[in-house]
């Protein structure tokens, strides 16, 4: 009635094979109930990918600390419910291993949050810039925009093609609007501090010329979407200047334009890893298992978006929510982190029938709880 696994550990480096897989394919076949110890075996405990074969279990027992793989796909379903035991290995020594790969959560960047302070002003909290595009295709660009608003940025503009201002004017009311062709006069403006383009702005030699505009004006910025397809023939044009201030948003499909396939390597952390320190800017690897990594070999994997975040506009809201607080001062690698976890911790609160709007008006919930959550541990003046 009850199978437990205990085959294998977070160590096995090569595809499980005879008696071993046909035990594993036997469980899976009957639905026998798992428990799996350490992680499910044909597990990589690295990459979370399945050598050969590998249980669904019910219930993992790991040690220590979680591995990778029981935060990426698709070793975390497998892996069913996890808990950590204790063996009496000390905190001291995981923390003298350096350890540069963690979960996302507040922990780690709840210090750094730029939370609005009693003598401050709007203009104490930066002026976001957002490129938009034509106006059949504008609500990405007001999605971002709303995005980086919500989220606490003093001020947002929104740069559009003059034709299309009319259409973007009747849709926003706290975000300004400018024109696109004023982009050098905006860039020449200091307090316009951070930047999003690609929502929507169209794929082509006019965004690869504005996105060297803006990353040559040394600006905080988010490059999205169409403004990384557009590097898709030649990459290295990009890498060239990009910088550590900078976020990239790939998905699956975007990552693999820019980066290729990693030469069939399926460890998503390390494929962040390389493509962080290729590019010299910060990644948000998109996708059920998020990764953020930072070109000093940083990395976090995001476990808290549900099924739900899979809908036209959730990745605009993202790149808004980055941009917002790249304006506020908070240095890229902790405002990726930041905005990948609110992004999924809303959805998450909001639950099934999700659409990208309700991103933005639940965000303020999810700021009332982590501020409360900030105040307990201090970090809030």
């Amino acid at each position: 009635e009850l199978v437990v696994d205990a085959l294998f550990g977070a160590g096995l480096a090569r595809a499980l094979g005879g008696r071993a897989r046909d035990a594993v394919e036997e469980i899976n076949r009957r639905r026998i109930p798992c428990v799996a110890v350490d992680v499910p075996s044909g597990v990589h405990g690295d990459s979370g990918q399945v050598m050969g074969a590998a249980p669904q279990a019910a219930l993992t027992v790991t040690f220590c600390r979680r591995k990778a793989a029981h935060l990426l796909l698709p070793g975390r379903v497998l892996a069913g419910e996890i808990i950590v035991a204790d063996i009496g290995i000390p905190d001291q020594a995981v923390g003298e291993l350096g350890v540069t790969l963690r979960e996302n959560s507040p922990a780690a960047w709840l210090p750094a949050y730029p939370w609005p302070k009693l003598s401050g002003h709007k203009y104490d909290r930066g002026h976001a810039l957002v490129v938009g595009g034509n106006a059949v295709s504008s609500g990405a660009a007001r999605l971002a925009a709303r995005g980086a608003l919500r989220i606490g940025a003093g001020l947002v503009t929104l740069a559009a093609p003059q034709s299309a201002l009319d259409v973007y004017a009747a849709q926003l009311t706290a975000v300004m609007v400018a024109p696109l062709e004023q982009l050098a006069q905006h860039l020449r403006d200091e307090r316009k501090n951070a930047v999003l383009i690609g929502p929507g702005c169209g794929i082509g030699d006019d965004t690869r010329n504005r996105v060297s505009a803006i990353l040559a004006a040394k600006r905080a910025c988010v490059l999205d979407a169409d403004a990384l397809t557009s590097y898709e023939i030649e990459p290295n044009q990009l890498f060239e200047q990009t910088s550590s201030d900078v976020i990239l948003t790939p998905h699956e499909g975007e990552f693999r334009r820019l980066f290729g396939s990693g030469g069939g390597n399926s460890d998503k952390v390390r494929r962040a890893r390389e493509a962080a320190a290729e590019s010299g800017a910060v990644l948000i690897y998109k996708g059920g298992d998020t990764v953020i990594a930072a070109p000093d070999g940083r990395a976090a994997i995001n476990t808290n978006a549900p099924a739900d975040l899979a809908t036209a506009g959730a990745g605009d809201v993202l790149a808004g929510f980055a941009l917002g607080l790249l304006a506020q001062g908070m240095k890229a690698f902790e405002a990726a982190c930041a905005a990948v976890w609110l992004h999924g911790a809303v959805a998450r609160h909001f639950g099934p029938g999700l659409i990208a709007e309700d991103l933005t008006e639940g965000l303020p919930g999810e700021l009332a709880r982590l501020k409360s959550m900030a105040a307990r541990r201090g970090e809030t003046l």
